[in-house]
Parts: structure tokens; sequence; C-alpha cells
């Protein structure tokens, strides 16, 4: 991306969240080239000219308005979660109770009742669920034909969210010990087309126009994310340009998934372990392992976006899965440990889904979590056939290992 493309895309319109409160004089502004393509509000033909301005007044009254989520790192919960899960945090009640809301409000493309879902027969382990209305009802995905595309203001993007949309501001209160600048906040919104319960997006500033490439700020709330709910299926992930991102702006997913993956326990190699860097074989997509008991979460998130620079750089797409999981040699039991597990593929990119494909590859099925458009497909996938499919677009394993061996190099220096 040019250096100046952001600012030169940059919106400079109050976004619908930041809006003054009811009752305030604001100066009406013109549509910026980043403003939603809909109507923020219903009006009503009937409505004279004149009384719009007390009909917005009275529609954001009525719409749902993000909570200030404010939390302290003394609130990541670094011991006793494990399966099938205890009592939600402070976190979760919040997100959850949100998200439900919005859903009853009918803000979602499609009301997702419980999903049906089976374990494949074999070692891995795979998650099979049927999402019929997510492959039918969601936005179809951007056209991208490049790694490092620039933002593009005419396209889809969070700047055009409904305000009801927003569900958090999160905001980490700082720390004399942190180095990472912090953003002033980062948005949890709904993904309207959401393949589990709590599927919601996680967003730096959207004014800022930011393209789909991860960066250590954004990363480590969605670390932190992870350690702030008491779920042990709450994960978040990342799709790059070229590995099944359908927006072109930059967002983690996080969501809700009631069921253990094998990526959580399976043992792993070591690479370089001051860095907590090891190479992950034994799962349905083998991966470069990063591990942290809890500590450590901004130099974490500096080391994997300098890894997944150097990908970008060498021409590869990638997926980022964060878990809490068992330590890198693993563990015999059927839940996750006390740390993070964060898993980074990289892969060949390709800009176009696979026509006839059971599914496409991105985050969630290289982890393992399948999520299926036909009733044939989930009834009929077998194991061998699923692997495959995930592993395809993976490099063989002597092509992964000379890279893990140069980013460990990297990591080292």
């Amino acid at each position: 991306m040019a250096p100046d493309a952001a600012s030169a895309s940059h919106v400079t319109l109050p976004l619908p969240w930041q809006r003054p409160a009811p009752g305030r004089v604001h100066a009406a502004r013109s549509p910026g080239p980043g403003a939603a393509r809909h109507p923020r509000f219903p009006v009503a033909p009937s409505m004279a000219a004149g009384t719009s301005e007390d009909q917005e007044q009275r529609a954001l009254q009525d719409t749902p308005q993000p909570q200030d989520f404010v939390y302290h790192e003394d609130e990541l919960i670094l011991e006793g979660v494990s399966w099938p899960g205890a009592a939600l945090s402070r976190f979760d009640r919040a997100l959850l109770g949100a998200w439900q809301e919005r859903m009853a409000r009918g803000l979602f493309r499609y009301h997702l009742a419980e999903l049906p879902t089976r374990v494949l027969p074999g070692t891995m382990r795979l998650l099979a669920q049927l999402n019929v209305q997510r492959s039918v009802e969601r936005r179809r995905p951007q056209a991208m034909c490049s790694l490092t595309q620039p933002f593009d203001p005419q396209q889809f993007n969070f700047t055009q969210i409904r305000p009801g949309e927003v569900l958090l501001r999160l905001r980490r209160r700082p720390s004399a010990e942190s180095s990472l600048a912090a953003a002033d906040h980062v948005l949890v919104v709904i993904n309207v087309s959401p393949l589990e319960r709590g599927h919601v997006l996680l967003l730096l500033e959207p004014t800022l126009c930011l393209p789909q490439v991860l960066t250590p700020e954004l990363l480590r709330v969605g670390l932190e994310a992870v350690l702030l709910s008491a779920h042990p299926g709450f994960r978040v992930g990342f799709n790059s340009l070229g590995a099944s991102a359908s927006v072109n702006h930059l967002h983690l997913h996080g969501f809700y998934l009631a069921h253990p993956l094998l990526v959580e326990v399976a043992p792993a190699e070591p690479l370089c372990p001051t860095r907590g860097l090891s190479l992950l074989h034994e799962a349905p997509a083998p991966a470069l392992l990063f591990y942290t008991a809890g500590a450590g979460l901004e130099a974490l998130a500096r080391d994997v976006c300098r890894a997944a620079a150097r990908l970008l750089a060498l021409g590869l797409a990638y997926n980022v899965f964060v878990t809490r999981g068992a330590p890198p040699e693993g563990s015999a039991g059927p839940g996750p440990g006390a740390g993070l597990r964060l898993l980074l593929w990289a892969r060949r990119p390709r800009f176009e889904a696979e026509e006839g494909a059971a599914f496409n590859v991105a985050l969630c099925e290289l982890a393992g979590h399948l999520p299926l458009a036909t009733a044939a497909a989930f009834e009929k996938l077998s194991e061998a056939e699923a692997l495959r499919a995930i592993r395809e677009p993976l490099l063989p394993e002597p092509e992964l290992r000379r890279l893990a061996a140069e980013l460990a190099r990297l990591l080292e220096d």
C-alpha cells in the first residue's frame, strides 16, 4: 500500500456510533466516499422533510448503543479454564448478551439456530457443521488480486456498518510496562453472516482505512480477548488476502465453538524455544505454533507479525488461529491447558473460490472446524476427503521445514 493511500481515503465523517448523543446540536455534513450506501435509519415516506432530524433523533434513541468495555491485564484468565466450560466472565456476558440482543432485533442476515454438528470418524476429530444460510445469505466476497492490495473506499468496508452492529468498544487500561502503542479502542461488531454463536469482528478504528494486513496492535487485543473469556471455545483468527479474506479492511474474527479441537492439545516439534515457536505436525493442517503461558503477549504479537510480514515478502498468504491450549509438548487431556496456542499457516495464495468444493479453506477449516453449505456434504464428507482439501493450498513438508527454519532465525535476530 502506498504510504499516503490510507490518508487519501480517510473518512472524516463521524461514524454512526460516534455521533453526538440525541439532543445535542451538531452540524450536518454531506457523506464522504466511505459513508454507508444504505439509509442509516428508516424514514417513513409520509414524513415531511422538515421532520427528518426529529425522526433521526428518535431512531438514535431506539438504536442499541455500544458498551464501553474497559479492562485491565489483571482480568486476563490464565488458569482454571477447561472443557466443558464454567461460569462466563464479564467479557463473555457483555459480548454474548449484546450479540443475542442484536439477533433478536433482526440485525443479522439470518437467524442462527443450533447447527447440526458431527465429528467425522478418524484420528483428526474434524468437526463438521451444516450452515446452509451462511452460504446463501452472506455478502459476496470482494475480488482480490494481490497479497498487498490497497484499501479501496469504493468497496464494502467497515465504515459502512450500521450503528446497532457495534457491540463493544474494547479499551485496555494503560500499563507502564508496555512499549506497544495501544489502540484508542477496538470495536467488537457482529458478523452479520455468523458461523456460530457470538461470531464477531474485532476492528481497529475503521476510519484508518487499513488493508487486511495483520498488525501487532490488533493481534495483541485479539490474544487478550481470548484470555478475557472464561469459555474454552472462544477463538480468534485472521485470514489474509489470498487466504480467504472476503473484505480488504483490517479485522479479526472471534467466535464461540462449544467443541474441543485437536489443535489445542497435539504435540509439536520445538524450533525456537526462546521465542515459543514450534512446528505442529499431528493436526489437520501442519502449522507453525507459537505458545505462551499468558505472559509476553506484546512480544508474541510482534513476533507473529514479523513472521507474517516475511511470508508476504515471499509471496505467501497466511491464516492465524488463536485458542487456549496445552504447551508444545502436548497434553493427553480433552481440552486446553492454561496457555495460548497461536497457529500460523503459510499457503499459496488463491484469489478465487474453488467451484464445486465442499468448503473454502480459511482459518476455521485449517483448525479442523468445517462449516458446510449442503446437507449432502455434511452427511457424506469423509476425513480423507476433508484433509485433502484442507492441505491442498499448504506448502509441502520439505518447503515448510525450510520456511520454519528461516523464520526461527529471523525471530532469534
